[in-house]
């Protein structure tokens, strides 16, 4: 077997390649690190160079995070005189977009985990590295933004080894902004991380870790070759689908794409499908060769199932097929977005999109908006129940317009989280009154590190970091947990949470009805103890939200056929007594009577146009009203 380079762009298989990631909690540093990389290898130019390079969409360059994980391969020349290929997957570090980091971690051997030098081991730092060691990476532990000036690298240090075991002298110290210690990690990637397994000789096996649709080329399959090889003019088979297509080009990512002449085992590329159909090609898949079909499909991370549901529907009722394509195009490297078609009558026909949290929803809606020009109303987010009918049969319920009613079931359930919040350790008390105020059952609190001492050896220089774990309802944290979080503990709380599974709660669902005709898109489910305050608070914002129309109308929020809160919205008035100058007062009487009919016959036939701001008041709903 030839162990060598290929300088067509095809990387023959051998002991010196190696697949790895960056994982870390957000801000933390990881697109800065993938540019040190980049520029230390020579894959990208100073003069293409830009910060955070691998961020190519606008949301990100203008957020300033990671929403797609991104692939790109290097070649680096080591101390002992060979040289490697390194295969890079920037990863994000939103607890929304955890699905990427799974994609990356199922397509490597190694990882190197960035914890920022001034803030320490943070939620999704625990959870990215707990959930990489579950796929027995190799991590390669990494102090970030040592050159701040508020940094303490021996505090995270300890932090590290208490938390995930690490020694001292396998931490590595560096400021990817200034390049310090870059070659550090290069030198340390090349000896830790291990070769990946595999035999080219053996049936093709290559795992899809993310996808893309080219209007030339059909749907780029993103890959991770983990057995055999595979060239352009191949038939390929799609293990999960059995759906079956010609190779019409693979390569490798330079960042850009880069035709190469073959992929073999160990290998990280592109295969270019030529399939139009996006549900043919799913993330998570393996694929093989028609020919010489492998036995099993290879074992990949498990699909993460939507959270988080709401409706979007098109401004303009002619749009509905474009939205329909939209998604399906951006379903194709977004696999946690789900979608069905639903119709209401206040906005006509949409689709009930499931998400993984706000942050996710909220990213979906501006690029359908913005890379295919829709204009869209979005209803309040919701979580989908499960409800247990009188027959002992379940039914998913994830929009609430869609909820049985009363007497036609026994019980509701709603899921619940773990939830996994590390603060400071003066913000313990604030951190957990908001959790108990949302339902929250403590399970435990951990000192992640003792507080470091001050330069005059008495009072701490930094409070120990705290580990609080609960278990919450999911509709008590989706809307503004975490930004109430994050101003209780002047912004150094951080948190991530999985799922626990569901359970019944004293649940019932609130109508929102203007005229005495309930606008379904408005209905939510909630829990009965809030049920009044929170009704009472929406018809509130409500009244002030909906133009006023010529007739009265009436904003009130009901639990079946019981209003529990109301406010009214007073008619415009046109003066119609403008033009009486005195006379008979028996007519300007019959002008305001006949006025009044008028008015009650425009409410009877009268259509109240709910604006967006109002289905947006649902989500802006501060629970401490």
């Amino acid at each position: 077997m030839r162990d060598a380079f290929c300088y067509d762009g095809s990387v023959t298989h051998g002991e010196r390649i190696r697949n790895f990631c960056i994982i870390a909690h957000i801000d933390h540093g990881k697109s800065t690190l993938a540019d040190r990389l980049l520029e230390l290898t020579g894959t990208v130019s100073a003069r293409q160079m830009t910060a955070q390079f691998l961020d190519r969409m606008d949301l990100e360059r203008e957020r300033g995070i990671t929403i797609k994980g991104k692939a790109v391969w290097m070649r680096y020349g080591h101390t002992d005189g060979q040289e490697y290929q390194l295969n890079l997957i920037d990863t994000p570090g939103h607890v929304d977009f955890s699905y990427e980091v799974s994609r990356a971690l199922a397509a490597c051997e190694g990882a190197l985990l960035v914890v920022d030098a001034t803030q320490g081991v943070q939620a999704q730092t625990m959870a990215h590295g707990l959930v990489a060691l579950d796929h027995n990476l190799t991590l390669i532990p990494v102090v970030n933004k040592i050159d701040l000036p508020g940094a303490q690298p021996e505090r995270v240090a300890e932090e590290l080894e208490q938390v995930f075991g690490f020694r001292r002298d396998e931490i590595l110290f560096i400021s990817a902004k200034a390049g310090t210690g870059i070659p550090e990690v290069l030198t340390a990637l090349v000896e830790r991380v291990p070769p990946p397994k595999g035999s080219p000789e053996s049936p093709l096996r290559a795992l899809i870790f993310d996808s893309n649709y080219d209007v030339f080329k059909g749907v780029l399959a993103y890959v991770r070759v983990v057995d055999g090889k595979v060239r352009g003019g191949d038939g390929i088979l799609m293990m999960g689908t059995r759906t079956s297509a010609e190779v019409l080009e693979v390569g490798v990512f330079g960042p850009d794409l880069r035709p190469a002449a073959v992929l073999e085992a160990g290998g990280v590329g592109y295969i270019a499908t030529g399939l139009k159909n996006v549900a043919d090609c799913r993330v998570g898949d393996t694929i093989t060769l028609r020919s010489q079909p492998a036995g099993e499909p290879l074992i990949a991370y498990v699909p993460m199932k939507p959270m988080v549901f709401a409706g979007l529907y098109p401004a303009e009722g002619e749009s509905f097929e474009a939205l329909r394509d939209a998604l399906e195009k951006l379903r194709l490297n977004d696999a946690a977005l789900s979608y069905e078609p639903e119709g209401s009558p206040a906005l006509g026909h949409g689709y009930r999109c499931g998400f993984l949290g706000l942050l996710h929803m909220e990213i979906v809606q501006e690029r359908l908006e913005r890379e295919y020009n829709l204009a869209l109303v979005a209803t309040a987010p919701g979580v989908a129940y499960q409800v247990v009918m009188l027959d002992g049969s379940e039914a998913a319920v994830a929009n609430p317009a869609e909820l049985p009613a009363a007497g036609q079931y026994n019980e509701i359930r709603e899921p619940w989280l773990k939830v996994s919040v590390i603060v400071p350790s003066r913000f313990i008390g604030a951190a957990m009154d908001l959790a108990s105020a949302r339902r929250g059952t403590f399970l435990r609190m951990e000192y992640l590190a003792a507080a470091l001492a001050g330069t005059d050896g008495t009072s701490p220089a930094h409070d120990a970091q705290v580990l609080l774990e609960y278990e919450l309802p999911l509709a008590e944290i989706l809307v503004d947990f975490y930004s109430h979080l994050k101003s209780r503990t002047q912004g150094y709380g951080s948190m991530d949470y999985s799922l626990l599974g569901y359970r019944r709660g004293d649940l019932v669902k609130l109508d929102i009805m203007l005229n005495n005709q309930p606008v379904d898109a408005l209905s939510f489910i909630v829990h009965k103890d809030r049920a009044y305050e929170r009704g009472r608070a929406l018809v509130e914002q409500l009244r002030k939200l909906i133009p006023r129309q010529l007739f009265e109308v009436a904003v009130q929020a009901a639990i079946g056929s019981r209003v529990i809160a109301r406010e009214s919205i007073a008619p415009m008035r046109k003066n119609v007594l403008a033009k009486c100058y005195g006379g008979d007062v028996t007519r300007k009487r019959k002008l305001l009577e006949k006025q009044a009919e008028g008015k009650k016959r425009l409410k009877r036939v009268g259509r109240v146009e709910v604006p967006q701001e109002a289905f947006l008041a649902l989500m802006k709903l501060d629970e401490g009203q």
